[in-house]
């Protein structure tokens, strides 16, 4: 079965510690966190004090995804505030490989997120050291956007890349993530499964986090 990973980009902020205990009743495995600067991508979304009172609160692993530039210069506020995974995108590290080992020397489990542009490919070299890979199946910035079919393709490419390094690294996806397509990404190769509007748009989140945790049977 996948790990179910509610975003909290599409909580209720004003509700916040409800829908997080909502969460850790739940069969959702993670709490993902999206961190936007509006300047790598055009959307401002929360920053640490948000990421440190959810951590607080969540029982479950804390998985933050960095949008922003320069995110090296974050990473020990990062650590503190209480990540377990914290993921970068490659089009914003120009040194990925010294991010990827500053990140675990923290502490943290560290990760690549990927643009639907970027081709998987360019991981090759450093797949060995990346523990989660990240495709966003939508342009990165809002909630609520459809899936990019592409993104099927490169899951199963990346799967194929990461089976033939012997490597463990587990592959995410993030972006139009519903019920109805989740059996598919599973098929293709994903670990992780995000999803944001689909489970807090939803009259029953609970059920709809069930739903999706049964899409790889």
């Amino acid at each position: 079965m996948p790990i179910i990973a509610p975003s909290l980009l599409s909580a209720d902020f004003l509700h916040l510690d409800r829908d997080i205990r909502m969460l850790n009743a739940s069969e959702a495995g993670w709490l993902h966190c999206d961190v936007m600067d509006g300047r790598f991508v055009p959307n401002i979304s929360f920053g640490l004090p948000i990421l440190a009172a959810a951590k607080k609160a969540s029982t479950k692993l804390l998985d933050v995804h960095l949008m922003i530039v320069e995110p090296e210069k974050y990473f020990e506020a990062f650590a503190k505030a209480g990540a377990d995974y914290l993921t970068v995108h490659l089009e914003a590290s120009t040194h990925l490989h010294r991010s990827l080992q500053a990140i675990k020397a923290l502490g943290m489990k560290a990760g690549v997120a990927l643009n639907p542009h970027t081709p998987v490919q360019l991981l090759e070299n450093v797949l060995s050291d990346i523990d989660l890979v990240l495709i966003m199946s939508v342009n990165p910035g809002f909630g609520g956007q459809k899936f990019i079919p592409q993104s099927l393709k490169k899951i199963a490419a990346l799967r194929q890349m990461i089976q033939a390094a012997g490597a463990a690294t587990l592959i995410e996806v993030d972006g139009g993530v519903t019920v109805e397509n989740a059996p598919a990404l599973v098929a293709a190769g994903v670990d992780v499964l995000v999803a944001g509007n689909t489970v807090f748009s939803s009259s029953d989140p609970v059920e709809t986090i069930r739903q999706l945790n049964q899409a790889g049977k």
